[in-house]
């Protein structure tokens, strides 16, 4: 993920875009009703089908009035 920092907007627009497409088209075929892991898998098909490298639930260190949480 620290890759995409250095990124110019324009890239980091045309990526976006991708994602967001990714996800209206899952909406639109699977629709509503669905356990989160059938979404989620659907989401890293449609990114691997868009040409996106993705990675699935990354742990990330989040920090809450400087505590990590």
């Amino acid at each position: 993920m620290s890759e995409l920092v250095n990124l110019p907007v324009e890239q980091l627009n045309s990526i976006t875009e991708k994602i967001i497409g990714c996800v209206f088209e899952i909406s639109y075929k699977l629709g509503v009703g669905f356990l989160e892991k059938v979404y989620e898998n659907a989401l890293i098909h449609e990114l691997k089908k868009a040409g996106l490298s993705i990675e699935k639930q990354v742990q990330l260190k989040v920090r809450y009035e400087g505590v990590i949480i």
